[in-house]
């Protein structure tokens, strides 16, 4: 790992084992992006600054002149001669949008610096990463910018983000920010594909593939926070790039509000790549002085397929964006009451639940939505963080504890960032409310926001919930968020600082999450925005796991959690297995199939275990929980390969499949969840082909569910080039058990001999 600057040629080169950044100061002092890929050693010369034809507006009117829009350039500023899409747009006192920062002095740092009030990675040891520090400046604006990249030593990673900062000095003014994105990467051609993750509430994270064309590409949210329908990732792949082998640059932001991915191609076929803050209403007033964090943006670089991309954000985010004591523990299995009992609960009713799911070796009580105020609907009560007392007269103490002494957990649900109207806090605080009060507000859910720009806001969210949580003895929170952002204003701020109330808005809601995190380091968090409406790195900072959608139907769920594992580890995704028919599809679907799904991540249940009656299924649900527990680390810190896609359409194929498996980091187990939605009839022997195994080894495997196995050992190359035979197979091979139909499973563990 070394970061390395070449004063003659003014050529700064980022390199590890994997991967190489180089960028260079120009001659009138621009910072230009030179190389992003696999890693390169040579240290000289990598660029010539003359080898672009100048085509466009020049720099300045002599012969040493060139056009910015001919150059590949770090953090483009718009008003300047470069006519693409901008990192950076400002407006000065003057009202001018004319900025050009210029390289002023750099810096290299061992280790990683925090970002001041936004989540991002860290190292636990400085000789992790090493972090470049490049300041940029426009004399004239009055502006400062420090571009941040940190280079990780194992790591093909570039963890990125921009400080603005506006000058002190004397006779300064102020300064709006229209446009502030984290990164800026630009390419040398349009031959890539583009990758986003798409979808809507209950079908969130679906990974949508496209050829790059001429102009604007991309993903973004202006629901206030990342939302159902976008994601804050992308990916460009070389058009031959698949699973195992090509290309693939990504960029994911660690941020939890409204954003901007994509990518724009210019008429000569050149790409650029920005991800960040929405500049969409967004704007920020720098005072003398100020200055404005962006988040972190994270690049990664694979050529050895997407799937090898997203074990680089898997094993990053997990062990270095999640942190805490949770990080690396096994979580709770947990049952929770919402599909068990909706909002019909009492002391004795939560007991009985949390009895029945310790039989079944459950550990933890979960009591969702309800609890509170004088709720019985969901018009009602939220911001009265206090238990209602027509169902817990003697408060939540005596319930934690008798759940306590069951030996389960208790997990308590919380909508903090909002506030009904039929409610003691909207009587006593209507100025609370976030929105502009000469209109007529958008109701969600029959609910409004609370504005959590302001700081009385917080202190009282934060004075309330640590209250309830102290009495109850609550161990786990489930933090969820059930309405976007609309109508936006915050009567505190005055009319030049309204378009700071989005981003205001996300630092409170890390201020907060930071504050109960600090108060109560050994209580679990798990975020939840009406399920994956806030599915993004920054979440991660506070709470390690997030449910990532309210569609518990096991076939819909494998797509779901298939393209949510593009960005993010399992271990952030909670799982749950449900009662069937099923509450979003009414599909039915068996026991062991809805569980073989939910083990791939976070494991729990969402069903009532008294209503469970059949012994013989009480027992599947136990050996359920006994397999979560045996693969709770391996399926946490193991390397996971996507093996047949939910989404692709094959029609000739006649049958709708899925495949997915978790390798150990030694190569030595593995555990192969394989999903059939669609059966299909007369078809020849299939085959799954696995991956990430040690070649040369040889593996037990064992199929799980079934008192024997007459599987053969098999080598590791034979399950990668030939597969597990699943349908006939060879002579004397055994035949499943499984019968034909729809929406089945099969489980198999494999361990080297």
């Amino acid at each position: 790992m070394t970061i390395l600057f070449d004063s003659a040629t003014r050529q700064f080169h980022l390199r590890n084992d994997a991967i190489s950044y180089v960028m260079r100061v120009l001659l009138g002092g621009e910072l230009s992006h030179v190389y992003f890929g696999a890693r390169l050693g040579d240290d000289g010369d990598l660029a010539d600054e003359h080898a672009a034809p100048v085509t466009g507006l020049q720099t300045h009117d002599a012969a040493d002149a060139y056009s910015l829009e001919d150059r590949h350039l770090e953090y483009p500023a718009a008003g300047s001669g470069d006519l693409n899409p901008a990192a950076l747009a400002i407006t000065d006192a003057r009202g001018s949008h004319v900025v050009r920062p210029l390289y002023a002095g750099y810096r290299i740092l061992d280790g990683k610096p925090a970002l001041e009030g936004l989540p991002s990675t860290y190292v636990e040891d400085d000789a992790e990463a090493q972090t470049l520090e490049i300041t940029l400046i426009d004399e004239r604006v009055g502006l400062e910018i420090q571009l941040l990249y940190t280079l990780f030593a194992d790591r093909p990673v570039i963890a990125r983000s921009a400080k603005l900062t506006a000058s002190a000095r004397q006779g300064a003014a102020p300064i709006d920010v229209d446009a502030a994105y984290s990164a800026d990467l630009d390419l040398a051609d349009g031959d890539w594909d583009l990758i986003t993750l798409g979808g809507e509430w209950e079908r969130e994270c679906a990974p949508l593939r496209a050829r790059l064309r001429l102009g604007h590409q991309g993903s973004s949210s202006l629901s206030g926070h990342t939302s159902h329908r976008a994601n804050p990732y992308l990916v460009l792949a070389r058009p031959d790039t698949t699973e195992t082998h090509g290309a693939a640059i990504g960029a994911s932001l660690a941020y939890s509000g409204n954003f901007d991915a994509d990518v724009h191609v210019d008429s000569y076929w050149r790409t650029r790549l920005r991800i960040g803050i929405n500049p969409e209403l967004f704007r920020w007033r720098l005072e003398p002085g100020e200055s404005l964090q962006l988040p972190e943006a994270v690049l990664a670089y694979s050529s050895d397929g997407i799937g090898a991309l997203s074990r680089v954000y898997h094993s990053l985010y997990r062990t270095r964006m999640a942190r805490g004591p949770w990080r690396d523990r096994r979580r709770p299995i947990v049952v929770n009451t919402w599909e068990a009992i909706y909002m019909k609960m009492d002391e004795d009713k939560l007991v009985e639940l949390a009895s029945s799911a310790k039989d079944l070796g459950i550990e933890m009580l979960v009591i969702d939505d309800g609890w509170f105020g004088h709720r019985n609907y969901d018009d009602t009560s939220l911001g009265d963080w206090f238990p209602n007392p027509a169902k817990f007269p003697n408060g939540l103490k005596p319930v934690g504890e008798r759940v306590h002494a069951l030996g389960l957990k208790l997990g308590l649900w919380f909508e903090p960032e909002m506030i009904s109207r039929d409610s003691v806090l909207f009587d006593t605080h209507p100025d609370w409310v976030l929105g502009d009060p000469d209109v007529e507000l958008s109701v969600g859910r029959h609910q409004y926001l609370l504005d959590l720009t302001r700081p009385e806001v917080v202190d009282y969210l934060a004075g309330i919930m640590s209250k309830t949580i102290r009495e109850g003895g609550i161990d786990y929170i489930k933090w969820d968020m059930n309405r976007s952002l609309a109508e936006v204003y915050s009567p505190t701020l005055p009319a030049e600082r309204q378009g700071e109330v989005y981003h205001r808005y996300v630092l409170g809601y890390y201020d907060l999450l930071g504050r109960l995190t600090r108060a109560f380091p050994d209580m679990l968090i798990e975020s939840c925005c009406s399920g994956g409406g806030r599915v993004d790195p920054g979440v991660l900072a506070y709470a390690p796991q997030a449910w990532i959608s309210d569609d518990t139907d096991a076939m819909e769920r494998v797509k779901i959690q298939y393209g949510t594992s593009y960005a993010y580890p399992l271990s952030m995704m909670s799982n749950h297995v449900s009662a069937v028919p099923n509450a979003q599809t009414g599909r039915i679907s068996p026991l062991k199939t809805r569980a073989d799904v939910a083990l791939f991540g976070t494991f729990g249940y969402e069903l009532d275990p008294r209503t469970v009656t059949d012994e013989a299924e009480r027992e599947q649900i136990r050996r359920q929980v006994a397999l979560d527990k045996r693969f709770a680390a391996l399926v946490a810190t193991g390397d996971f390969y996507r093996l047949i896609s939910p989404f692709a359409s094959e029609p000739a194929f006649a049958m709708a499949h899925a495949a997915w498996m978790v390798v150990s980091p030694d190569r030595r187990e593995a555990l192969v969840g394989y999903y059939r939605t669609h059966v299909g009839v007369n078809l020849m022997p299939f085959h799954l082909r696995l991956a990430g195994l040690d070649r040369d080894a040889a593996y037990t495997v064992e199929e799980i569910g079934f008192d024997t196995n007459p599987w053969r050992p098999r080598r590791g190359d034979e399950l990668e080039e030939i597969g597990l035979p699943f349908i006939d197979g060879s002579a004397g091979e055994w035949k499943s058990k499984i019968p034909g139909g729809d929406n089945i499973s099969r489980l198999f563990h494999l361990t080297a001999r």
